[in-house]
């Protein structure tokens, strides 16, 4: 990869080539003035290419004088080489500032399912295995049943024993053996129980054993994600997201709890969800060229809302104390029967839920990660609207539900948005000029502020002193850019001229109060579940994150503010959609099927707001980042330098 120098930081980073210089310099850490968002139009973000080549970064707003310097827009510069690149606008600015300003950003490592691995520990072990038999046709003298000869094949020649055969496969059976000259494939779906028998819940004419195929599928609240995956090689062959249907009646599980008590409401909310399922599974049938006969198996996970919704059973009681779920383990069902449009031989798994709140996606991820079966001491977080804690090893687990808000999605944010394209998803000040530098999702002009953005905001303003540990601004700082509206203080990112709407586009204390109050409500949630079995942060051994919000967030800038406990980046694991990838794992191996009421039986749930510490962590946890600063030493450390140097 291409490594670029920044002068006069002195800071050097690798990238991938065709990466901008604006994002280049964000992930080192180095600041250039730029409130457009990256789309070209402030013509801030100039820099001198003293050595190397980038492709484009010339624009109207450069002079031929400037280009012929070398001169380009650090936006619409693309890495071709090796670079030494000189921020002009920062070269007067002293070494302590520059200091301050270059830190690099650290997000979660990405880990990644080794199939290898998993092959060599002799862990892929799908739960539909296919065997192909060529069986002798029957005769006078050998006149057995054709299920006897097939139970006797499959003895003899694969060792498979205490076999049950469904009612549909024997159905098939004689009008199959006879088509295919007593040449076929029967698909075998291994037991969830050690007790169990292995079912033949299909048969094929002909070797049919290089096509074995499962589907994982992520019922969430807002989106619905389904994978085809090869159950031969492990691989994913297609993957599919849409919004859930429902989102028309509610966006939170509350609401659609609510709808869901009204006359026809579950009758709705269910229909919704099958329709956005169905579609998911349509998508991704088409897309990798399988046919749905094709399919073994389907597992699903989803909260327990919307795992009640999909099953057409009443939540009602989901949110009435003492929050009640219907069930916590579902028994495997035929794919048909509960909706899904596959054929009849489909078992669906549907993953199963600890509480009200705690619910299948999040035993999920916590059986996909690995964390169930790891001795290290684990903090798992799956951060949303509601935002799930679970903490322990293979030996105990407990887990809790945190309240936290839409904030972290866009919600309850002046000009809050989820994640697209234009949403400023990456931020910077110059502490000496306060000029920002933004960056947004797709190099658009700015429209708006996503939860990774807010969180970055938030973070360097108050270690650059722009606002206090109570989220106010510093009203002496002589800049146009903070201000009073309507009796609200707020600041300019980016003037109306360079935005995408028809004003400016500003961070309110207010938005900054919501975001205090939501990360207070999962840092308290830690705590209260650390301190109710003994420990404290400095036992962790690691934090893993789930959910869309870990993948592009700086480590450094969510214990800033306090959302995560003060711990070394580097042992913090982003594993993406923990939900799909604890679905995909049960479709590749039958241990986590046969592992799941272990481990449900070891989830101890705490009810937060039953448990008498949570408020007093959570009043603490109300400023940035704690009302107790020595929780983060490092934190602390730097700011205290930092008010060292400006006296």
């Amino acid at each position: 990869m291409p490594r670029i120098k920044f002068l006069p930081h002195e800071k050097e980073i690798a990238v991938e080539g065709g990466t901008t210089l604006i994002r280049a310099a964000m992930a080192a850490g180095v600041h250039i003035n730029a409130s457009c968002g990256g789309e070209g139009v402030c013509g801030k973000c100039r820099v001198l290419i003293e050595e190397g080549e980038v492709e484009g970064g010339i624009t109207e707003k450069l002079s031929r004088e400037d280009i012929d310097k070398g001169y380009r827009l650090a936006c619409r510069s693309k890495v071709k080489t090796d670079l030494v690149v000189r921020i002009p606008v920062e070269s007067a600015v002293d070494a302590g500032v520059l200091n301050r300003m270059a830190t690099p950003r650290k997000t979660a490592r990405i880990k990644e399912i080794n199939l290898d691995e998993f092959k060599e520990k002799g862990l892929f072990i799908p739960p539909v295995e296919k065997k192909y038999l060529e069986l002798p046709e029957p005769v006078v003298a050998d006149n057995v049943p054709d299920v006897t000869r097939i139970v006797r094949s499959l003895r003899h020649d694969h060792k498979e024993h205490r076999l049950e055969f469904d009612m549909s496969v024997i159905r098939k059976i004689p009008d199959v053996l006879r088509a295919s000259d007593f040449k076929v494939t029967v698909n075998i779906a291994r037991p969830v129980r050690e007790e169990g028998k292995n079912r033949i819940i299909n048969i094929e004419p002909g070797d049919t054993t290089a096509r074995n195929f499962a589907i994982a599928v992520d019922i969430g609240t807002t989106t619905v994600y389904g994978q085809m995956i090869d159950l031969i090689t492990g691989k994913v062959l297609a993957q599919h997201g849409d919004f859930n249907s429902q989102i028309s009646y509610g966006e939170d599980v509350i609401s659609r709890i609510m709808f869901a008590e009204k006359p026809g409401g579950l009758d709705t909310l269910n229909k919704k969800v099958l329709e956005t399922i169905n579609a998911v599974i349509e998508k991704i049938v088409k897309e990798s060229g399988v046919d749905t006969d094709e399919v073994s198996t389907i597992t699903l996970a989803g909260n327990t809302t919307m795992t009640q919704l999909f099953l057409k059973v009443n939540p009602r009681y989901i949110r009435r104390s003492p929050y009640v779920p219907a069930a916590s383990l579902y028994p495997p069902v035929k794919a048909p029967d509960i909706g899904l449009n596959l054929p009849d031989h489909v078992t669906a798994l549907v993953y199963p839920q600890v509480s009200s709140y705690v619910g299948g996606d999040i035993v999920a991820g916590v059986m996909g990660s690995g964390m169930a079966h790891d001795k290290r001491l684990t903090l798992y977080m799956d951060i949303g609207t509601n935002a799930e804690i679970v903490i322990g090893n293979k030996d105990w687990l407990v887990c809790a539900a945190c309240s936290a808000g839409p904030a972290f999605e866009g919600g309850g944010i002046k000009l809050g948005m989820r994640a697209a394209k234009g949403a400023i998803e990456d931020f910077s000040i110059n502490p000496v000029t306060l000029e920002p530098m933004n960056i947004t999702i797709g190099n658009a002009r700015p429209k708006g502020i996503c939860g990774s953005g807010l969180i970055t905001m938030v973070a360097t303003l108050f270690e650059t002193g722009v606002i206090d540990s109570r989220g106010k601004y510093n009203r002496d700082l002589n800049t146009p850019r903070i201000r009073e509206v309507d009796g609200v203080w707020e600041y300019v990112l980016a003037w109306e001229d360079v935005t995408a709407i028809d004003r400016d586009v500003v961070l309110t204390e207010i938005d900054i109060d919501n975001l205090i109050r939501a990360k207070g409500a999962i840092y308290s949630g830690c705590m209260t579940l650390l301190k109710e079995v003994g420990l404290s942060i400095q036992d962790l051994d690691r934090i893993i994150l789930a959910g869309g919000f870990g993948n592009s967030v700086d480590l450094e800038k969510c214990m800033i503010i306090g959302l995560f406990p003060e711990l070394d980046p580097d042992k913090v694991t982003f594993i993406g959609n923990g939900s799909l990838l604890g679905a995909r794992m049960s479709c590749l191996t039958n241990r986590i099927r046969k592992d799941v009421g272990d481990v449900l039986s070891r989830m101890t749930n705490f009810e937060l707001s039953e448990t008498s510490s949570y408020m007093d962590n959570y009043i603490a946890a109300l400023f940035l980042p704690h009302t107790d600063l020595n929780l983060f030493p490092k934190l602390k450390s730097r700011l205290d330098a930092r008010r060292s140097s400006e006296k």
